[in-house]
């Protein structure tokens, strides 16, 4: 994944810390994902909810992505485990997609590792934020 800083909510920060508490005795390869998200969460910037900047994936964003490898467009909602369905587009923040894309950028190219090898995925447009929309309890 990318190393550079990433932009997290206090609001968001303390939800993950707890999924992660709460998440002890998670099967083999859940435990892997959220051990990158606590990674993920180690480096980032906490920003109180109204200093996210717009176009800064957060959680319950709505986001365009393009896989860069699959030469595709998503649109996906990055959720907690509990709402997740990606027939509906919504994406877990645990699955290796949702950790990597969380307070990254419109721009941004993020990378991580999977099985195969390296994805790439550039986050094309934040459709909704709830923090620029001023939905601070999501």
């Amino acid at each position: 994944m990318n190393q550079r800083p990433i932009y997290v909510t206090e609001f968001d920060l303390d939800r993950l810390e707890r999924l992660i508490d709460r998440a002890q005795g998670a099967s083999r390869r859940d435990q892997d994902y959220l051990d990158q998200l606590e990674e993920e969460l180690g480096r980032c910037r906490i920003v109180a909810p109204p200093e996210v900047p717009s176009d800064i994936v957060t959680l319950n964003s709505r986001v365009k992505l393009h896989d860069l490898d699959a030469d595709r467009q998503m649109t996906v909602t990055l959720v907690f485990p509990e709402q997740a369905n990606l027939a509906e587009g919504r994406l877990s923040i645990v699955s290796p997609i949702g950790t990597a894309i969380l307070g990254y950028a419109v721009g941004d190219i993020v990378e991580w590792e999977v099985h195969s090898g390296t994805k790439r995925i550039r986050i094309e447009e934040i459709l909704y934020q709830p923090e620029a929309a001023g939905d601070y309890h999501l």
